[in-house]
């Protein structure tokens, strides 16, 4: 078994002081500064008015708002906005500091409660796969994780997530191989879902297409309530 924290330190808490925003460059964005007591972290926001469905995404190991698969995160924003649902993207304060970089999940939960989200699904890639993990696990408001790629380090305690758990990976993920996701999907609890895309590597760029539509999909439909029962699927990317 791989050596990691049990939870984020006592000494590892964050509050939020204030928050400045401005007009981003993508349609219907903006660029959010959230002022904590541990620093700042940068985020873009695509916010609904008077939804209270949101989703927080984070990026891996070195950080980063534009998510995998050829930007991801931004295509995702935009086509989460017409079901009605706010995106944050959330760029890391310390990259690679797993505890912090939970903390900064958290932080963005915490933001769109302020906002007036009431149910919050999580997605992260890589790294960041394993951080949603661990957010999910700590947050009330968390409804579902979506973890991409992910690595294990960061997720002995899966089973205590308690949320529908979304897991996607490249079988030929050269960088963390889909065994990763396959053991987090034998320990956690249901309900589950595993979707391993053939010929696909760490990025997921080879199955973008796939991969928008199914978030999209399963992201929506976990925000809204609906049930889901666990499954495991094998594609050819299109």
């Amino acid at each position: 078994m791989w050596d990691e924290p049990e939870e984020p330190a006592e000494d590892l808490n964050l509050r939020l002081n204030r928050v400045a925003a401005a007009p981003g460059d993508e349609p219907g964005s903006f660029r959010v500064l959230l002022d904590t007591t541990r620093g700042d972290i940068e985020g873009i926001l695509h916010a609904v008015e008077g939804g209270t469905a949101a989703v927080v995404c984070v990026g891996g190991a070195m950080g980063g708002l534009q998510g995998p698969a050829d930007g991801l995160y931004a295509r995702l924003a935009g086509a989460l906005a017409a079901e009605g649902i706010t995106t944050l993207r959330v760029e890391y304060r310390k990259p690679n500091e797993f505890e912090e970089c939970v903390l900064d999940a958290l932080a963005g939960c915490s933001f769109l409660r302020g906002l007036g989200a009431t149910d919050i699904a999580l997605v992260g890639h890589s790294f960041g796969g394993a951080v949603v993990i661990k957010a999910g696990q700590l947050s009330p408001i968390v409804r579902a994780v979506a973890s991409l790629s992910p690595q294990l380090y960061g997720t002995r305690q899966v089973e205590q997530l308690g949320r529908p758990l979304l897991l996607v990976h490249g079988a030929a993920d050269g960088v963390l191989d889909h065994e990763a996701s396959e053991d987090i999907y034998r320990r956690a609890l249901d309900p589950k879902k595993i979707v391993l895309f053939a010929d696909t590597g760490h990025s997921l760029i080879q199955a973008k297409v796939q991969v928008d539509r199914l978030l999209l999909e399963w992201l929506a439909a976990r925000l809204a309530g609906e049930p889901m029962e666990s499954a495991r699927g094998e594609y050819m990317p299109d």
